[in-house]
């Protein structure tokens, strides 16, 4: 190819055409550079690209020659490509099998994780996905806006209650580590709360196009939780659809709440019940709102990261910081979209951490003088 034609020859004529498990992501931050994440669900193998060569990736469906995804660059970029670009370009996606008729590369193997009595992890199904779709068409309907918003408006009536009666609450937890029957039965509702945290993470991925890869328990004693591994989150085609994913587990402990909230507020229940449900309120909602901290490997932390549009967040942010502080020049050569989204998080963190603080003070201090 000439620096001033698309292709020579045949070259010219070429329509490539990416694999059809190829997944590409939306642009992100990625310290001071934009990247996009390429992905072949088939073999798990991912790398980054830059802006430039998405813009070319993107257009190979097959449908368009590379005189035609030329033109289009040039009137993107104002320039063409030589010929040594697009081999370099198609040499790179050929290697890594994502070209259809290309050789697909092996999935690189796993280390098989070593099982101790003290960790480990255990896949509970053969099929996480087909798994996951079963549960989807039982409960999917829920994710309807008709059913949504009645649901997130109970919710936070909810915890405006736990909020406006926070003291009481407070002295039921007190109680309830004085009476082992209930606190163990509290710590199993807990422990199914985080189940079902964990599997509707997988079923709201499955509602917006995602695949699950892995179901099961995962062990590090005294913990044992339940896991869901969901592949191919960060590269749904919406960011409102990839924060819905990230949120889902939070909402779903709250909403596993709202019996136990209803039974409280209502039932005729024995002073002891009572009092353990009170007590149920306030761990469940702590333990909702702990996973919204927007730090790694929290959900808070994956919704922080689709809100500043970035992969990696916290070590960029704070890489921009430190430049920032040192008065760096470096720190000038940031996009004004990092310029702002790394100073915001860091922001947003200490806030929280700061009102974490403050709550547990304030929670100590009604104990202790209650």
């Amino acid at each position: 190819m000439s620096a001033s034609g698309a292709a020579p020859g045949s070259l010219a004529a070429y329509r490539p055409e990416l694999r059809p498990r190829v997944l590409l992501s939306d642009a992100l931050l990625d310290g001071a550079a934009t990247v996009h994440l390429i992905k072949d669900a088939e073999t798990g193998n991912s790398f980054k690209v830059g802006a430039k060569e998405h813009f070319l990736i993107a257009r190979m469906d097959g449908g368009r020659s590379l005189a035609e995804i030329g033109e289009a660059y040039a009137g993107e970029y104002g320039r063409r490509l030589a010929d040594a670009h697009w081999q370099q370009l198609l040499t790179l996606l050929g290697t890594k099998g994502l070209l259809a008729g290309a050789p697909a590369p092996k999935a690189p193997a796993a280390e098989p994780e070593k099982r101790t009595l003290l960790r480990g992890t255990l896949p509970l199904v053969a099929d996480a996905d087909a798994t996951t779709a079963r549960l989807h068409r039982a409960v999917g309907f829920l994710l309807a806006p008709w059913a949504t918003v009645p649901l997130l408006v109970l919710i936070l009536a909810m915890e405006v209650v736990v909020v406006a009666r926070s003291g009481e609450l407070l002295l039921a937890v007190r109680e309830l580590f004085g009476n082992p029957v209930l606190l163990t039965g509290t710590a199993v509702l807990l422990w199914v709360s985080t189940a079902l945290h964990e599997l509707a993470h997988g079923v709201v991925a499955r509602h917006h196009g995602g695949r699950v890869a892995e179901i099961g328990l995962r062990w590090r004693l005294p913990a044992v939780i339940m896991y869901c591994t969901v592949d191919d989150y960060l590269y749904f085609g919406s960011r409102r659809h990839r924060i819905a994913t990230a949120a889902a587990g939070a909402v779903m402990n709250l909403l596993f709440l709202l019996p136990f909230c209803a039974l409280w507020l209502f039932a005729p229940l024995d002073s002891a019940t009572h009092e353990a449900f009170a007590a149920l309120l306030l761990l469940g909602s702590v333990q909702a709102f702990a996973m919204l901290v927007p730090l790694p490997p929290l959900d808070g932390y994956r919704i922080a990261g689709q809100l500043a549009g970035a992969t990696g967040l916290a070590a960029s942010a704070g890489a921009y910081l430190r430049l920032a502080l040192r008065r760096a020049p470096e720190a000038a050569a940031y996009p004004r979209r990092a310029r702002i989204a790394y100073p915001a998080y860091v922001s947003v963190t200490v806030l929280v951490l700061a009102l974490v603080v403050a709550l547990v003070v304030a929670a100590a201090h009604h104990l202790l003088t209650a």
